[in-house]
């Protein structure tokens, strides 16, 4: 069945596609009402205008104001058209207006409404605000359209308020008709006709003024010539408007309905609120009466920006506010353009039957939003046939984006209206074709070529030429350059091939497969020629001014190495960002080199090389590409050439650098927009980059390490990570070696304690059996080549290839050899045993393992063994001794170091006495000086055991006095010899006491002997002598001496008599204090001192009493002068009287002769003598 035939509607009938409020030819009102669709959205509406309009009727209001708004293409002005004409009830041709409504109404009750408000006698003002206002609009605009709309619906000539008012005011006298007859007498024109130029006319209307209205000349030419004031208040135009409504009955209904008030109010806020105030004011005084309906493009609070009072007031006018969408433009144009016959819907619901899949397949988007899509079932393909779901939506998008972006596109809509013809003349394009027929979108833009703007129709024109002349493209060229330009700004499908195949889908039965070749290569043919640019995936249309920057970015030169280098970046930064490979528990490092260039810094270990096209080597052999993958331990990828990754890199850098060549900011406006676009598109050429990238990795041909092999993976980094995890299975092939691994310092404390030692069975390589073997026998043949070694080289060769252990399993390896004691750790030139606590470190730290030399061990002789274990059990008496090398070299560190500081400590105590025997202790010392000294060598550790045993035998036999001495006599020895320190100066007197003097002597004796260690035993006995006789002495001179308190006490009492009280005070609390400490004293040479010390004090207390008797006046002498004062000398009784034993009366006459001879010789020199 042909398309033409299947539409119970003529399709190529007349179809006014954009209504316009003003067109009132009755063919157009006929097909308005008549075709007029009310779909869900418009019922909604009417029932809500309706509703409040109808309460009106009996309820007057001031709630007169409707806002109808709307994007373009919505319908509301049509809308607003309807209204109008349904509330006048005109008759249209023979039938009223809602008489076309009847059947449109699903609801009785709403139609019922509708029928009872056309019923009151409505006259309505239907105009377009935007043609009836003036070009210069102030804050009255809006009044001045309102009124010249009024007075010519009135009849009157409403252009020029300065007639209209004259008008109006001659008919109020109800001279209207003789006014016009005069005019027509004294003119032979009619009124009507002549006066829109009534100023050509002075001589004939001043006449008819003073022939009709009874004026004099002058007063008519005065008018006439005069300034009249045409301007307007709103309170005046309301006032005219109320009366012209009372006077036609108390039911009667007038409406002003505006088309368009919000594109002609714009940003005006002025405007908006002398609307408002129309609004209000004939709402206060007309009470529902007057309706003011207005359509906008936008909501209400859209239009202006108002704020407070203002715009509360503005919304408060506007009760009724109704918002058209295009969401049913589908159920209009299926209504009134694609309404099936009852044979072509059953012909297209078996189509449907039969070819869903094929329907399915063919319009299944890629990245686009969900309602994009195709047919749900037969019944949406018969009532959308030969169109496809996703052109309704789309369409509108695309209409309202051309109209956005350019100004001739402006007088495009994207609702019902210019949809209407656009699908129209789409289905008249096909109306020839079968039922297999689809209109692909780009049919779409030649129902909106001739609105755009010539730069656009000139690249379309421009690339048709070419097509034809067969010049580059092609004729499917041009189309799918139309489409590209159609969905140019529109974001919910991209355009890319897939899509573009889909909205070029013309037949059910075309094959996509070859539809989306056909299409790769019109892109490709239009991106070369400069009509379209590529960005990633997607393509976009280029306008002249977009091509001939395209050229010119185009002909700018860029590095290759620039490039390559941003693709090594991009797999290195973004796609395959670990510096590292990690495999069980290692982690390899990687060179990672771009074609021949190495990115970031040399590891020495294993390659991941990326080949681009831009290399030579990437057209080399497979053979050569085999043999230096392996010479180079490396895995080589050649990215996939069928993707255009290095293109789009190339593209993106030669925008930044064209862009970088050009002072922006001095271009023009259009030109720096397109420059932005371009910066934009280099983003995304970069971002689409990275996937091409990935894919070219994915589909690209990889060389590990001597063989072409075939990755079955699917994603980029999955294929990288297999290559690797070949790659180091391949280089590291004894990596495997190593099948027990450890973490951290702990776990090679552990193994070195021998806590980590794990059962297997030999030969199977369990327990890093093979890795201990390897590193075993290398050392082993190190030792016979005589190399050294140190921890260094050990690490550097096993971490490399083609080992690749870790470096912590590399020293528990070692750590394990040496518990087993096959190699020995030196630093310094000293074994270092396993229990040193610095041994990890030697094994691990970067300072310290070049340091650390590693060598076979050199095992003692079994001989040097058993007589070194044999010495000691019968030298220390223990039987325990260790029978391994290691033990028994520690058992003898550990029993003769301690010895040693033991040694070290008593010789230390030897300087703080002159203890017996120090000899013996020093010769003790250096003894195990000297063998310890071999302690960094086993073997010479236990030679020199050996060789100086009889030497230890000797020194433990002479060490055992000295040691009983320090443990047990030591503090006798002590005491003695602090009594002789504490009776160094205390001898004398002992003089009288033989038998103490004696015991003094023998103590001295005693502690002088080179082996004091029998007679220590005899010291407490002598020293307790020696105490006792002290004892006794000492509580003889203690008397002595609080007997010389006592007496010098009393030769101051003497003296001073009653006088001088206070000093006697003062001195009784001294020698108070000096009897304390006598009771305190322990020394013999104390209590001595002290005996000067209380005479000084006596004499100095004597003086001062002296001082103070003297003051006292004395007796003048016969003569009158005063007596001179005697000269009295002070002597101690000490030393006229000394300390002697006497033994006979000449022992007594000489002490008492030398006592007269003191006493006489200091009299002689004195008036008296004072003994103290």
């Amino acid at each position: 069945m042909k398309i033409q035939n299947m539409f119970q509607k003529d399709i190529n009938r007349d179809i006014n596609g954009v209504i316009k409020v003003a067109q009132d030819d009755e063919q157009s009102l006929v097909q308005e009402l008549g075709e007029y669709i009310i779909t869900k959205e418009l019922r909604r509406h009417f029932n809500t205008f309706f509703d409040n309009y109808s309460k009106a009727i009996d309820h007057p209001t001031d709630k007169i104001g409707v806002w109808i708004s709307g994007f373009f293409g919505s319908g509301k002005s049509h809308f607003l058209k309807m209204l109008s004409y349904l509330l006048s009830n005109a008759k249209v041709g023979d039938r009223t207006a809602v008489d076309f409504f009847k059947d449109k109404f699903d609801d009785p009750m709403m139609y019922a409404t509708v029928v009872r408000c056309t019923n009151i006698p409505t006259e309505s003002i239907l105009f377009n605000i935007d043609i009836e206002g003036p070009i210069n609009k102030d804050k009255t605009a809006v009044l001045r359209v309102f009124a010249k709309v009024f007075y010519n619906h009135l009849g009157f000539y409403g252009e020029d308020l300065k007639i209209a008012k004259l008008e109006r005011f001659v008919d109020k006298q109800g001279k209207t008709e003789a006014f016009r007859r005069a005019f027509e007498e004294v003119n032979s024109a009619t009124w009507l006709e002549s006066r829109s130029s009534y100023a050509f006319f002075e001589d004939d209307i001043v006449s008819v003024l003073q022939s009709v209205l009874g004026m004099s000349e002058i007063a008519a030419r005065n008018w006439f010539n005069g300034e009249e004031n045409t301007d307007m208040s709103i309170k005046q135009l309301v006032e005219e408007i109320k009366s012209y409504v009372d006077g036609k009955g108390k039911d009667f209904r007038l409406l002003f309905c505006v088309d368009e008030v919000g594109q002609y109010i714009g940003d005006d806020g002025d405007l908006m609120i002398n609307l408002q105030s129309i609004v209000e004011e004939v709402g206060s005084k007309c009470r529902g009466k007057v309706w003011v309906m207005v359509t906008s493009q936008e909501a209400i609070d859209s239009v202006v920006k108002i704020s407070g009072d203002d715009f509360s007031k503005i919304q408060g006018r506007f009760n009724t506010r109704l918002s058209l969408s295009s969401a049913s433009v589908d159920e209009v144009i299926k209504k009134r353009i694609l309404e099936k016959t009852e044979d072509a819907d059953r012909l297209l619901r078996l189509v449907y039957d039969k070819e869903h899949a094929v329907l399915k397949n063919l319009f299944t988007f890629n990245n686009s939003v969900m309602d994009i899509k195709g047919y749900a079932d037969s019944a949406e393909f018969s009532s959308t046939y030969p169109f496809v779901p996703y052109q309704f939506i789309i369409i509108q998008k695309v209409l309202a984006e051309i109209r956005k972006h350019g100004n001739a596109g402006k007088h495009l809509s994207g609702g019902e209206r210019s949809m209407l013809s656009g699908f129209q003349e789409a289905a008249q394009k096909v109306q020839g074709q079968d039922e297999n027929t689809i209109v692909p979108f780009a049919q779409f833009y030649d129902t909106v070529h001739t609105f755009l703007e010539s730069p656009i129709r000139r690249v379309i024109d421009r690339s048709q030429t070419a097509a034809d002349k067969h010049d580059g493209l092609e004729q499917r060229d041009v189309s799918v350059l139309k489409l590209l330009y159609l969905v140019r700004y529109i974001d919910d499908i991209k355009a890319n091939i897939d899509n573009i195949a889909i909205l070029m889908v013309d037949d059910i039965r075309t094959d996509k497969i070859n539809l989306r070749r056909e299409i790769a290569s019109s892109l490709e043919r239009l991106v070369a020629q400069n009509y379209v640019a590529r960005h990633g995936d997607t393509y976009s249309f280029l306008t002249d001014e977009e091509q001939d920057i395209a050229i010119d970015i185009r002909n700018t030169a860029v590095d290759s190495g620039t490039i390559v280098a941003s693709i090594g970046q991009t797999i290195f930064s973004e796609i395959y960002p670990a510096k590292k490979y990690k495999y069980n528990k290692y982690d390899f490092p990687y060179d990672q080199y771009i074609d021949e260039t190495l990115v970031g810094a040399a590891t020495g270990g294993v390659r991941l090389r990326f080949v681009t096209v831009a290399s030579d080597y990437y057209n080399a052999p497979e053979a050569k590409l085999i043999m230096d993958s392996q010479a180079n331990n490396e895995a080589i990828v050649l990215l996939s050439s069928a993707v255009q990754y290095f293109e789009e890199l190339e593209t993106a850098a030669k925008i930044r650098k064209y862009i970088k060549q050009k002072n922006v900011s001095q271009l023009s406006e259009s030109i720096q927009d397109i420059i932005r676009k371009r910066q934009a598109q280099a983003r995304i050429l970069e971002e689409s980059a990275k996937k091409q990238i990935e894919k070219a990795i994915v589909d690209g041909i990889f060389f590990v390490y001597g063989e072409k092999v075939d990755i079955k993976y699917g994603e980029a980094r999955s294929k990288l990570d297999e290559a690797l995890k070949q790659l180091i299975e391949s280089v590291y092939s004894k990596l495997n070696l190593v099948n027990v691994f450890r973490e951290s310092d702990a776990d090679i404390l552990q193994v070195l304690n021998g806590e980590m030692e794990q059962v297997g069975f030999a030969g199977h390589g369990a327990n890093n059996e093979f890795a201990l073997n390897e590193v075993s026998q290398w050392l082993e043949e190190r030792y016979i080549s005589h190399v050294p070694v140190s921890m260094g080289d050990v690490q550097r060769r096993y971490q490399a290839i083609p080992y690749g252990w870790r470096e912590v399993d590399i020293a528990a390896i070692i750590a394990r050899l040496i518990v087993s004691q096959k190699i020995e750790i030196r630093y310094g030139g000293a074994v270092v045993s396993k229990d040193d606590r610095n041994l990890v470190g030697y094994l691990r730290k970067k300072s310290e393992i070049d340091k650390a030399n590693v060598s076979r061990r050199i095992a003692p002789s079994e001989e040097l063994m058993r007589k070194s274990i044999t010495f000691l059990r019968n030298w220390l008496g223990q039987m325990g001794i260790p029978e391994d090398e290691d033990g028994l070299i520690n058992f003898v560190k550990d029993t003769l170091e301690p010895k040693l500081a033991h040694y070290e400590k008593l010789i230390d105590e030897y300087n703080h006495d002159r203890y017996p025997q120090k000899d013996v202790v020093t010769t003790a010392r250096d003894l195990i000086r000297d063998i310890l000294s071999q302690k960094r060598d086993n073997v010479a550790l236990l030679t020199r055991l050996m060789a100086r045993q009889d030497d230890l035998y000797d020194s433990s036999e002479d060490m055992e006095e000295v040691e009983t001495f320090f443990k047990s006599q030591r503090v006798i020895f002590d005491a003695a010899r602090q009594l002789e320190r504490d009776l160094q100066n205390e001898g004398e007197y002992f003089v009288t006491d033989a038998d103490a003097t004696e015991k003094i002597k023998e103590i001295s004796s005693i502690l002088e002997m080179a082996k004091p260690y029998a007679r220590i035993k005899d010291l407490t006995d002598l020293m307790q002598g020696v105490k006792t006789a002290y004892g006794m002495l000492l509580a003889q001179k203690k008397e002595e001496v609080l007997g010389i308190i006592t007496q010098c006490m009393g030769d101051v009492h003497t003296l001073a008599g009653v006088k001088a009280n206070a000093e006697v005070r003062k001195s009784d609390d001294r020698f108070v204090e000096y009897k304390k400490k006598v009771a305190n004293a322990t020394s013999l040479t104390v209590l001595d001192a002290m005996i000067t010390q209380l005479l000084n004090y006596k004499d100095q207390v004597c003086k001062r009493i002296e001082t103070i008797l003297h003051e006292t006046p004395a007796p003048y002498g016969a003569g009158g002068e005063q007596p001179k004062p005697q000269k009295i000398a002070q002597i101690r009784r000490y030393d006229v009287f000394p300390v002697r034993r006497l033994t006979s009366r000449e022992d007594v006459e000489q002490y008492l002769d030398g006592i007269r001879k003191k006493l006489y010789a200091t009299l002689e020199a004195n008036d008296g003598i004072q003994i103290n």
